[in-house]
């Protein structure tokens, strides 16, 4: 009912609607509210939007086009993660240009430092969790100078859901609701390492106090230890 209702309202009739495993208590209730940027780039006067969203943005490939264009042009190809760093450390896809960004606004003042400016004439893939961040990462980046960038219609998410644990993307995926995580099929690679003990983990766990937003890989061994799970900064 929710999925006709919401494309009853004529901007949604073409809403594209991920779904996963999970329960009530996995996802909180839904929240609406009003922002000049759906994601907070910091950049709302840059960004133009018509009724087919934003103007200027990378080329949508589906998961099987961004696979073509790796086998067609090899390293000419690079994927630019577009989360923030620590949603990487569980995984990424191979070879990932991963930025040090603890939070989206950092990405204008990253992309603007020059650490990047090599890659401008290569082949860039910007990616994220569902494709939307990169609706406007890929529209900022173009603005910037790099000349031929892409986005993977649907984000991550899509990517996973075609192929697995057989394509190029490696790992888990970090997730915004209580799970933390998601897999796309059994046995996926784990590339996360326990920050106490550097064993291979997926695990992470909310910093203890409850002002703190940091997220800490910890194995079940190294959480069992602790009196309390506390990030660096709050030990």
């Amino acid at each position: 009912m929710y999925r006709r209702l919401t494309r009853e309202y004529a901007p949604f009739k073409d809403v594209d609607f991920k779904w996963t495993e999970g329960g009530a208590d996995d996802f909180p209730r839904l929240q609406i509210r009003v922002r000049d940027e759906i994601v907070t780039f910091g950049v709302p006067d840059e960004i133009q939007v018509d009724e087919n969203g934003v103007i200027g943005g990378g080329q949508h490939l589906s998961p099987v086009e961004v696979n073509e264009l790796v086998a067609q042009r090899g390293d000419d190809v690079v994927f630019f993660d577009g989360r923030n760093e620590f949603e990487a450390r569980i995984g990424r896809f191979k070879n990932a240009v991963v930025p040090n960004i603890a939070t989206t606004p950092e990405f204008v003042s990253e992309i603007e430092s020059g650490k990047y400016d090599h890659l401008k004439d290569k082949a860039i893939i910007s990616y994220c969790t569902g494709g939307i961040r990169c609706e406007v990462l890929s529209a900022i980046m173009k603005k910037r100078g790099f000349k031929e960038v892409y986005q993977i219609d649907g984000g991550i998410i899509r990517y996973g859901e075609t192929f697995r644990n057989g394509g190029l993307w490696e790992g888990s995926l970090y997730v915004f609701d209580r799970r933390l995580k998601m897999e796309f099929a059994q046995d996926a690679a784990v590339i996360g390492e326990c920050q106490t003990c550097g064993e291979p983990d997926n695990h992470f766990h909310n910093c203890d106090i409850s002002t703190c937003r940091v997220r800490l890989l910890l194995c079940p061994t190294c959480e069992a230890k602790a009196e309390r799970v506390l990030c660096p900064l709050c030990a």
